[in-house]
């Protein structure tokens, strides 16, 4: 009797705790379109098996790369280094380490590494490895995920909060509640005029500018779309939808050759996830449980192109 009443008492608990213990969340409903199938145009390939791996045993997590003009690497780690690497992969050292979290990062013409970091904001890195901090807030609310970064042919620089409820150790629960967090913001080194152009995204991600500066791309990873936000001409300051319904959570967005814009996609879509959107009150209860029993991205990154 006695275990039959501990049983009853830990289911009853189980069961408080699932649909009462204060969370972090504020979910919302919203119906993702069906995922596109990995077929077609999104079949699966092996093109990607032929690159070269760089700092394998390195570290955790390196986001984002980018090229000096000496033709060196760098890649940013999770525990705050950016490494500097030689033409041909060789490891020359840790190049700085800014003790937060460091995801995009782009040269200037000045060869100093603009950096954006989830945990310490928008820096610029001299050659000597020396930060200086650019901006951490706009209009007094503190960046809460500083993500990407790409720089306009004006030297403008360009850059994306993610979320300012949610920060780079909770960006599952940014997914979970579903609210429109992100930013996307613009810098002038010039002046030193700190610009938001859009608010309201969800999880403002990947950053690209065109390379004539008319326009810039952006992923929202938890919206499975990529926009384009128009800079000169005249839509400028107008936003438009050019890819809806990804079929992967899209992350970093590079400027490619010939007019292309390569989007990563750091796992496809959880089907799981998917069929709780419309239900806020399950995913506060998911939200409860441990990690393990979550929905969890794959191990299968990917690669999109568009023009």
């Amino acid at each position: 009797v006695k275990i039959i009443r501990y049983v009853v008492g830990l289911i009853f608990l189980m069961v408080v705790y699932l649909i009462g213990w204060p969370v972090s969340i504020d979910p919302v409903a919203w119906n993702p379109p069906p995922a596109p199938a990995l077929e077609g145009q999104y079949t699966v390939n092996d093109y990607l098996a032929a690159v070269d791996i760089i700092g394998k045993d390195d570290g955790i997590g390196p986001e984002d790369v980018d090229v000096d003009d000496e033709g060196r690497i760098y890649g940013a780690y999770e525990d705050g280094r950016i490494i500097r690497y030689s033409a041909s992969g060789e490891n020359l050292g840790v190049f700085a380490d800014t003790k937060g979290r460091p995801l995009g990062l782009d040269f200037d013409s000045d060869v100093n590494l603009i950096v954006a970091d989830a945990v310490k904001g928008l820096l610029s890195i001299n050659k000597d490895g020396l930060i200086h901090t650019l901006a951490t807030e706009i209009n007094g609310i503190p960046f809460g995920f500083t993500d990407d970064v790409d720089i306009g042919p004006d030297g403008v620089i360009y850059f994306s909060d993610a979320s300012d409820k949610f920060g780079a150790q909770d960006y599952r629960a940014d997914l979970f509640e579903h609210r429109p967090h992100g930013k996307v913001l613009s810098y002038d080194p010039a002046t030193k005029k700190l610009t938001l152009l859009l608010d309201g995204l969800y999880f403002a991600n990947g950053v690209a500018v065109d390379p004539n500066g008319q326009f810039l791309l952006f992923n929202e990873t938890y919206d499975y779309s990529v926009s384009k936000y128009w800079l000169q001409g005249p839509k400028a300051g107008t936003r438009e939808k050019i890819f809806t319904n990804t079929p992967g959570f899209p992350d970093g967005i590079s400027t490619g050759s010939e007019g292309i814009f390569w989007i990563a996609m750091y796992t496809p879509r959880n089907a799981d996830a998917d069929a709780l959107s419309p239900k806020p009150f399950l995913r506060k209860i998911v939200f409860r449980l441990p990690l393990f029993m979550q929905p969890a991205p794959v191990r299968h990154g990917f690669v999109l192109g568009i023009d």
